[in-house]
């Protein structure tokens, strides 16, 4: 089983469980039916394909036909799949299918709008960890649909110190120091600083990425002046469409937004069944 796989059949279980007792009830077995999925709103559309995979995880005879693509922009009333197969099959994978697209067209939707306030300025936009839990490979792939970029995927595939491993290890060049010592040479080790003076120690310590955590415009301008492209650099905190270009301006490199996976609304997506 695939981790896509994994994700739908656990949310099929948590929603069916010992059986769909409003359709066994009432639609007749066996009877066919088409659906449409329809767009409520104006977005970016993400996960078509985990869409399709509910249905064929239910009934692998459905059909399911694409009408757009992933990162193509919807407008209010598009069409984004034609769907048959049996009536109760549809039935069922319906909310399934519908609450894992909404949500990735919420995030590559809101991940475009982002990118879109920093066209221009060379800074990249990137996401964090601030999923939801399970459904991380998803929010990533979302993000990356929407023109964004992933940060590390998790614990396991990146050096990221931040203060409390700092407090833990007596100080950022410890810090950095085992870091390096336990690492394979491909690995980058970024720091997170909070202050001039940690990007200092950061910078002494030759972190590859160097982080400021919120901090004021003046001071993150200044940061990146002191840097000077000796460490790539990231701006975290405080980030949000209204900021967002302003910190840009300031010749940060990456510009990491939690807002992109955690507070992205799911878009309005309805299936619309027919001739059942």
């Amino acid at each position: 089983m695939t981790g896509l796989d994994r994700i739908i059949e656990n949310a099929l279980l948590e929603d069916i469980h010992t059986g769909d007792i409003t359709t066994l009830a009432v639609v007749p077995e066996p009877r066919a039916a088409s659906a449409r999925l329809i767009a409520k709103e104006a977005m970016v559309l993400a996960g078509i394909d985990v869409a399709a995979r509910v249905f064929h995880l239910l009934d692998n005879a459905v059909v399911f036909t694409p009408v757009f693509r992933d990162g193509d922009h919807l407008e209010p009333g598009d069409v984004l799949a034609e769907i048959a197969g049996k009536a109760a099959v549809l039935l069922q994978g319906e909310r399934v299918a519908l609450n894992l697209l909404q949500r990735m067209c919420g995030v590559a939707t809101l991940t475009a709008r982002y990118v879109a306030a920093v066209e221009g300025t060379g800074a990249r936009v990137v996401d964090t960890r601030k999923t939801t839990p399970g459904l991380r490979v998803l929010d990533k792939y979302a993000v990356r649909v929407g023109g964004g970029i992933n940060h590390r995927t998790g614990l396991y595939d990146g050096v990221l110190i931040k203060e409390n491993h700092i407090a833990a290890a007596g100080g950022i060049a410890e810090a950095v120091r085992r870091a390096r010592a336990y690492i394979p040479h491909t690995m980058k080790i970024e720091v997170e600083t909070e202050s001039l003076a940690e990007v200092g120690e950061a910078l002494a310590a030759a972190a590859d990425i160097i982080m400021l955590d919120n901090m004021d415009l003046p001071t993150m301008a200044e940061a990146v002046r002191l840097i000077d492209g000796r460490a790539l650099v990231e701006a975290s905190g405080g980030v949000n469409l209204d900021t967002i270009r302003s910190i840009a301006g300031t010749g940060v490199d990456i510009i990491s937004v939690g807002a992109l996976t955690h507070s992205a609304r799911a878009m309005d997506i309805s299936m619309l069944l027919e001739g059942a």
